[in-house]
């Protein structure tokens, strides 16, 4: 398993600041080498591997069941962010923690119907699996304020910025209200963006207060990954919202 790795928090007194963490997206790496880009995403400077697993029923598309994860932690260093685009994620947790995940995120719109209720039991069920990192994800047309009564049980909110399992969308502009609203609410652990992150709109997904930022084309088709991720990490830093008081 690859070992999770706390983001760094840097001083600004009196208030602190998160890191921004870079997850590149392999659903856009080269898949008949996905051990060299693992190797190479990491050398280059990915903080986080952010993993898509799709079910083929809460999104259209199938990718990356668990023996292709295992495949991936077995020479990750970096965190693998495994993200579960499915409609039952209890059943999958234990699978996906047994082959590597650090970070298991499942969306709310699955658990319950979207209710606290459902999440919490997705939550505990999660932590009983393992995982070191529990992440609850938002699609665009679902609100942010009924995650209100989970923030405490999970380590990060995952907002998409466009809807999952489908290529070539916009950047959604108004979902960063939803990310102005968690840090509002005092929310202090990981706020993660997915969808149409790139040079320019990575400073304002930051200045709303998101610390991970996943990038998938705008990574792996670069002509210069090392490059491109260190000025998405330059333009974040210098455009992020401060937390104030303690972080979690």
């Amino acid at each position: 398993m690859a070992s999770t790795q706390s983001a760094d928090i840097e001083m600004a007194s009196p208030r602190l600041t998160r890191t921004p963490l870079i997850a590149p997206s392999l659903l856009s790496c080269d898949f008949g080498h996905i051990a060299r880009e693992v190797r190479a995403i990491e050398e280059e400077g990915a903080d986080w591997l952010h993993v898509d697993v799709m079910d083929g029923h809460f999104v259209p598309n199938m990718t990356f069941g668990p023996p292709l994860v295992k495949a991936m932690g077995a020479v990750a260093t970096r965190p693998l962010d495994v993200h579960l685009m499915v409609t039952n994620p209890i059943e999958y947790a234990p699978n996906y923690v047994a082959a590597g995940a650090d970070i298991l995120t499942y969306h709310w719109e699955t658990v319950g119907g979207g209710s606290a209720a459902g999440a919490r039991v997705t939550n505990r069920a999660f932590r009983d699996a393992g995982v070191g990192k529990v992440g609850v994800s938002i699609n665009p047309n679902t609100p942010v304020e009924p995650l209100g009564e989970i923030l405490d049980e999970v380590d990060l909110v995952l907002v998409m910025s466009v809807f999952p399992g489908f290529g070539g969308q916009r950047f959604m502009e108004e979902v960063l209200g939803k990310v102005t609203w968690l840090r509002e609410q005092g929310y202090q652990g990981h706020i993660e963006m997915d969808g149409g992150i790139n040079g320019e709109t990575i400073g304002r997904c930051a200045a709303a207060g998101t610390d991970v930022f996943v990038a998938g084309s705008a990574i792996f088709g670069a002509s210069d990954r090392r490059a491109t991720m260190a000025e998405f990490r330059q333009r974040a830093a210098a455009a992020s919202r401060p937390l104030e008081g303690g972080v979690s």
